[in-house]
């Protein structure tokens, strides 16, 4: 099993191939943000790596960091936990004046990915 670990947060070990905003919320117990429910649409489960950076990313996930000019983070709903990873959540819930972290993300990533290799 991967093991995730948040910084400030602690390490846990995850199910391989759960969605890293699943993991970091449900497994870490981080208030990680997730405004568009993980569908690739905005940039509040941004992550940053500190180490175990994919090499790979979705289509839908360049597409949104490029088109808001995002650079040096990921986005979380975007990623599968299949090996170990060390991350700095850096939108959180806490001090963000939002209600809520938004709605659920599937167990799935969405849109279907087209994987392509990190630029």
């Amino acid at each position: 099993m991967p093991q995730l670990t948040v910084e400030g947060f602690g390490t846990v070990e995850v199910e391989n191939g759960k969605r890293l905003v699943l993991a970091i919320e449900q497994d870490a117990k981080v208030d990680i943000l997730h405004a568009c429910g993980g569908n690739a649409r905005c940039t509040t489960c941004r992550v940053e790596f500190i180490e175990g950076e994919p090499a790979q990313m979705t289509a839908a996930e360049q597409r949104v960091l490029a088109a808001k000019g995002a650079t040096g983070v990921r986005l979380s709903c975007q990623i599968l936990c299949d090996h170990d990873m060390t991350v700095r959540a850096s939108s959180r819930l806490e001090g963000s004046g939002r209600a809520d972290a938004g709605g659920p993300p599937a167990p799935e990533i969405t849109p279907t990915p087209d994987w392509i290799p990190k630029a």
